[in-house]
């Protein structure tokens, strides 16, 4: 894939990460540490290096290899999170899985919600797959707004499954397939025909939304 690919909507853009956006994304990960550590997963055997060009050159590698897509998002031609697709496989099983992150003063205003629909379209319409994961953690107020907002279906939970914040850490399973959402994810959520969802938590309790 070419590193001038992008996916855009309104004023959002995403699009594969760069060598050198390693400053940008440094400075904004280190000036949000607090924000971001409750959800960053952690090396159980004691912490590791930062090292910003070797995690963007590990996930350019995965591109390569067609196991992971690195986005940034970008507003106004400024970065203001990272989404990244891990896990693709092709083939019997022919799914993958979403994580992002966006720094605290972009939070709020639908950005993370319509870069989650623009790739969820992208994985099941052009490259083909069949089913796109997210797990989130039950305290993730936001990311959980996200898939609700989304229509993602709730599939259970994953006990003690990442290592976060020097603990193992439950996290829900949502997921969406091909045949959910075959007039689009992006399309569906615009025009308010997102269907009533069940989860196992409630909708009061989300303060935060994005």
């Amino acid at each position: 894939m070419s590193l001038s690919f992008a996916l855009t909507h309104n004023d959002v853009r995403l699009r594969i990460v760069r060598i050198k956006d390693a400053k940008a994304l440094e400075k904004l990960v280190l000036g949000n540490r607090e924000w971001l550590r409750p959800w960053e997963a952690t090396n159980p055997d004691g912490p590791t290096s930062f090292d910003i060009r070797a995690q963007i050159r590990g996930l350019l590698k995965q591109m390569d290899n067609q196991s992971g897509l690195p986005f940034v998002i970008e507003i106004d031609g400024e970065i203001v999170g990272q989404l990244n697709v891990s896990n693709i496989l092709f083939g019997s099983v022919s799914s993958c899985v979403l994580g992002y992150w966006i720094a605290p003063g972009f939070a709020g205003k639908e950005i993370t919600t319509t870069a989650v629909a623009l790739v969820t379209d992208y994985l099941l319409n052009v490259v083909g797959l069949h089913r796109v994961e997210i797990d989130i953690r039950p305290e993730n107020n936001a990311s959980l707004r996200v898939v609700q907002k989304l229509g993602f279906r709730y599939e259970g939970l994953k006990e003690r499954y990442i290592h976060i914040n020097n603990d193992w850490r439950d996290h829900y399973i949502f997921a969406l397939t091909y045949e959910e959402v075959k007039n689009g994810v992006l399309n569906r959520w615009v025009r308010g025909e997102v269907p009533p969802t069940k989860y196992p938590f409630g909708t009061k309790s989300i303060k935060h939304a994005d």
